[in-house]
């Protein structure tokens, strides 16, 4: 007579335990998953400087060694003769030229001009947005959702704008190839929030410039709105409400990305002192940056 064998099934107890240990192993893995995914934020992020980094330098080579505006205007035709700010400017060396040449169609309102089916102001550029930005929504300012693209990066005004140029241009003083402190210990461009405080308030990368609203324009160290404030340590990882227009911030943990002015990026730590962030920040003070650098 033959005789069928039978498997024994798992007891509760230990469908139980397998459970357990599967709960544990996943508990183990996902602050691994958690630092990947950071990690691969903070790449793409030093990238998107990069990427502007060499936009500036392409710029200057066009322009015989000249820097890119803070804010080209229709009063200044050495930096533009266009309403707009740095982040227009640069559109062309960052292949995005199809947009840049239908933002300056309109010259006194690159912002709205036609894009296809929307305005400049709607159009998502990703190399202006950093994936660690949450207060970023589908590409739009958290504070500006279906009317303006945010930025998580603002220009420098100590090299960008320091000078009126006519109209509402706020430019250079300096060249890329004449800065007195060194392209290696100036920066170009710090992390920012797309939308700042609870109250509004943010970066917007189409946004035409100080004179219309410094609580948009995508810029850090503006002293011509904000006097010595404006040089403010860095926040990291700051709430939305905690988060200051007139500060540079970022949601990487212990870090705050800059761009040099040699086109190198490199990360600012809570220990730097607010001596050395302004000198880092200020083109011709003659101070070296402190060790905290």
């Amino acid at each position: 007579m033959l005789r069928v064998k039978r498997h024994r099934g798992f007891t509760l107890i230990e469908l139980l335990v397998v459970i357990a240990i599967i709960a544990i192993l996943i508990g183990l893995l996902l602050p691994a998953v958690q630092k990947v995914r950071q990690a691969a934020a903070r790449m793409t992020c030093s990238n998107n400087l990069k990427q502007l980094g060499v936009g500036i330098h392409n710029y200057a080579s066009s322009y015989q060694d000249a820097l890119p505006a803070l804010t080209s205007s229709t009063g200044a035709p050495k930096f533009g003769n266009y309403q707009g700010g740095i982040l227009i400017t640069l559109l062309p060396y960052i292949e995005q030229d199809s947009l840049y040449q239908k933002a300056i169609a309109n010259p006194g309102n690159t912002w709205d001009t036609s894009a296809g089916t929307v305005a400049v102001r709607q159009v998502q550029v990703k190399t202006y947005q950093c994936p660690s930005d949450f207060t970023l929504s589908s590409g739009w300012s958290g504070a500006q959702v279906n009317a303006w693209m945010g930025a998580s990066y603002g220009a420098n005004f100590q090299v960008f704008g320091t000078s009126r140029a006519g109209g509402n241009a706020d430019a250079p003083q300096y060249n890329v190839g004449n800065i007195p402190d060194g392209t290696s210990n100036t920066i170009a461009f710090g992390e920012t929030y797309s939308a700042t405080g609870s109250t509004g308030g943010g970066n917007l990368w189409a946004y035409p410039g100080i004179d219309w609203s410094w609580q948009w324009h995508p810029v850090i160290a503006n002293t011509r709105s904000l006097g010595t404030t404006a040089y403010g340590l860095p926040q990291f990882a700051p709430t939305q409400a905690a988060a200051a227009k007139y500060y540079s911030q970022s949601a990487h943990t212990g870090q705050v990305l800059v761009l040099l002015m040699d086109g190198s990026v490199r990360g600012v730590s809570s220990g730097i002192t607010q001596a050395t962030w302004q000198n880092a920040l200020t083109p011709a003070d003659g101070i070296p940056l402190g060790s905290n650098w």
